[in-house]
């Protein structure tokens, strides 16, 4: 082969790799943070009625009706029914009120993830909101592959599918969790629409089953009778029942699920004409609406299909390999309406718990870029969808290998992640009562605060699988960001940069085309200092005349990572200071710099002092405090941002 015919069959190789790695970083229809879905930022004309928007949130929430009831009678047994009424209680007297605050104080979808990270701020807070951030991703990335293995339940148990079907639960899952990719992968802009129609066919779906179930037990007491002599004859007398019920309802904490999601969703709610960014207060009203709503629907469902799918289901079949193990409801619609309607409960609970893995890839499309790449603790990449899908698909896979597409295995971490995120709302809100000096709110929130957490602490203790799981979530991010931190240390992390009029007014003053900047840290404000600064200067740098501004970083929270730099002009002592905020000094000096080169026509000349102490510990400084090694770092930073030497600002060191 020639050299040219080499060349000629290289060719299309690259351009291909290049055409897919811009494939995979355009975005796509939807953007990052407007996914219709969990934590997406619809435009205006895009917003609808709260009814409509509650069940996108009823795609994750009430979903879990296709295995909730069998989970809780598989975890408590006979018990389950009380059990279900204290979740109930739980949902109505703690999580509503809850959530209800937090609609009203997060009204922009960010959820109580985005009131503790104002209630704690700095790293403490950063560091709050990663782990966090795992446990949330533990709840949407089990959402997705729980929802698929008992899509597949109910799909290998249908008695019209071949039973060749049987044993093959793990490659189906995995089939479907592949489709879900791809619908994300092209983007999913009509997922209302769908939803509505999901949720009111699963809704009234289940109704029927509950209300024929019901009527069975009218039909034949007995059984109803024979169930609450199980109950007294392994529990004692009916208030001993009771405390076991307290004990183990933490395990049916998968009905709790749709409170994150609830407020995760506020955005797509269209508000009142005179709704503001600031105060949208039609939103949160029809967000309280929604909450409200879908947990009267939610908790009516829970304890009606737990009595009768506990009354009616011999023990044996909610065993693994039982045929109403992961789908209860799915056996009485069988059992009592026949193979027709059950088939048609199937299809229709298969499709709602596989788009409910649709509404959390969104949450996650959402979540992550809305947080981890602002705050430097992901790959610039992660802004980009299609990347994201592909990475999260993955770990789906790996989940559904580890667990064997099992829905009871998965359970637990389900559960985990679903009361750390709702004991962490409980806690915000009560800090926020708290600040705001409301007695009555911080006592009321504080006792759901010790509830949810004594929810989750037995829930972890029972079923450490699931703390597991989240930890190794958290690891991950954390281990993801801090890599991330380090590798994006040297980016400038402006995304605009303004001078003030006095700023303006002090560059443009300047004679030269020369604009010559001296570094001051502003711990000493005083005419000393600033003349010994400017003297040092001189006769280091040696500088023909006195025709400098001094250049100021404060640094008030050194956890953030980008965000707009605001330059100011200040006259002290008669020295002419250019002063700005920024999360780190160097990348400040060094974006401050570009913008003066490129936008005023200047070449900016910034004059250091070398960094006293240790170059490892002056490192660390600059990465975790902002300060540190500020030169050099200085220096990497303009290289990196200007590969043209020429066109670079100066810095210079003595």
């Amino acid at each position: 082969m020639t050299q040219t015919e080499s060349d000629g069959a290289a060719s299309p190789t690259r351009a291909q790799r290049r055409s897919l790695r811009e494939w995979l970083l355009t975005e796509n229809a939807e953007p990052a943070g407007k996914q219709t879905g969990p934590h997406g930022r619809p435009e205006r004309d895009r917003r609808t009625s709260w009814v409509r928007v509650m069940c996108l949130t009823g795609l994750d929430y009430f979903s879990t009706l296709g295995y909730q009831p069998a989970i809780a009678a598989l975890a408590a047994g006979a018990v389950a029914p009380l059990a279900t009424i204290v979740l109930v209680l739980v949902t109505l007297l703690g999580a509503l009120p809850v959530y209800r605050r937090v609609a009203r104080e997060s009204p922009h979808g960010a959820g109580s993830i985005a009131m503790l990270a104002q209630l704690l701020p700095r790293w403490g807070g950063k560091i709050t909101i990663l782990v966090l951030l795992g446990f949330a991703a533990t709840d949407f990335m089990i959402t997705m592959t729980l929802s698929a293995a008992d899509a597949t339940a109910h799909l290998v148990e249908n008695p019209f599918v071949p039973e060749a079907a049987q044993g093959q639960e793990v490659a189906i899952t995995l089939a479907l969790l592949a489709g879900l990719c791809i619908v994300s992968l092209r983007g999913f802009s009509e997922a209302i629409r769908v939803a509505v129609v999901l949720v009111a066919a699963f809704l009234l779906l289940n109704f029927i089953v509950v209300v024929v179930a019901i009527g069975h037990l009218f039909a034949a007491p007995v059984v109803l009778g024979d169930w609450w002599a199980t109950l007294t004859t392994q529990h004692g007398n009916p208030i001993f029942a009771v405390a076991v019920a307290l004990l183990v309802f933490p395990k049916l904490a998968l009905g709790l699920s749709g409170f994150e999601t609830g407020v995760a969703v506020m955005p797509q709610i269209r508000g009142d004409a005179g709704d503001t960014e600031e105060r949208p207060e039609g939103r949160i009203r029809g967000a309280r609406r929604l909450l409200l709503t879908s947990a009267l629907i939610m908790s009516g469902f829970l304890i009606t299909s737990s009595i009768t799918t506990v009354a009616l289901i011999p023990a044996k079949e909610f065993q693994p390999g039982g045929a109403a193990n992961g789908r209860a409801l799915a056996y009485l619609a069988h059992e009592y309406l026949g193979p027709t309607f059950g088939t048609t409960y199937d299809v229709v609970t298969i499709a709602i718990l596989w788009f409910a893995g649709a509404s959390a890839m969104a949450g996650l499309l959402n979540l992550v870029p809305r947080y981890l790449p602002h705050y430097g603790m992901a790959p610039a990449w992660a802004r980009a969808i299609r990347p994201l899908v592909l990475v999260f698909t993955a770990v789906a896979f790996l989940i559904t290998i580890l667990f064997q597409a099992s829905v009871d295995a998965q359970g637990a971490a389900y559960a985990t992640g679903v009361l750390v995120l709702m004991t962490s709302a409980a806690i915000a809100v009560t800090l926020s009562a708290r600040r705001r000096r409301q007695r009555g709110a911080s006592i009321g929130f504080g006792i759901v605060s010790v509830v949810f957490l004594f929810t989750t602490l037995a829930n972890i203790i029972e079923r450490p699988d699931g703390i597991r799981i989240a930890a190794l979530f958290i690891a991950g991010i954390v281990l993801v960001s801090l890599v991330s931190r380090i590798a994006r240390s040297t980016e400038l992390r402006a995304t605009a940069v303004r001078l003030d009029p006095a700023a303006e007014a002090f560059v443009a003053r300047n004679p030269s085309r020369e604009l010559r900047l001296i570094a001051h840290e502003p711990n000493d404000l005083s005419a000393e200092r600033y003349l010994a600064k400017l003297r040092h200067a001189r006769l280091a740098h040696r500088l023909p005349d006195d025709k400098v501004l001094f250049f100021e970083v404060v640094v008030p929270d050194s956890s953030e990572f980008e965000g707009e730099l605001l330059v100011r002009g200040i006259e002290r002592h008669g020295f002419r200071v250019l002063t700005v905020e920024a999360s780190t000094v160097p990348n400040a000096i060094a974006a401050v710099a570009m913008h003066l080169h490129e936008d005023f026509d200047k070449t900016p000349h910034v004059y250091f002092r070398w960094t006293e102490g240790n170059p490892i510990v002056n490192f660390l400084n600059f990465l975790i405090l902002g300060i540190g090694e500020i030169a050099p770092m200085t220096r990497e930073i303009l290289r990196e941002a200007e590969p043209d030497v020429t066109k670079r600002p100066w810095v210079h060191v003595a």
